[in-house]
């Protein structure tokens, strides 16, 4: 064991270790988050466009216009 934690005190290097390791476990679970986020994104986005592509067919049909040529 260090002596520093038996007299109580608290070096830079205890600071910088444990700061570091706690570093490293936000980093991994952040990096986690960031993946299952990044694939919801995704299936969100891809979602909206299948709507709003059926919407605008279901919009074409119903406003669609005849022309109709004749020849003189």
């Amino acid at each position: 064991m260090n002596k520093t934690r038996t007299t109580g005190h608290i070096s830079r290097d205890d600071l910088e270790s444990k700061l570091r390791a706690f570093q490293g476990e936000i980093k991994g679970a952040v990096d986690n988050q960031r993946n299952n986020l990044m694939v919801a994104a995704g299936a969100v986005g891809l979602v909206v466009v299948i709507v709003f592509f059926l919407l605008g067919r279901r919009s074409g049909k119903r406003k669609s216009t005849v022309v109709e040529i004749r020849r003189v």
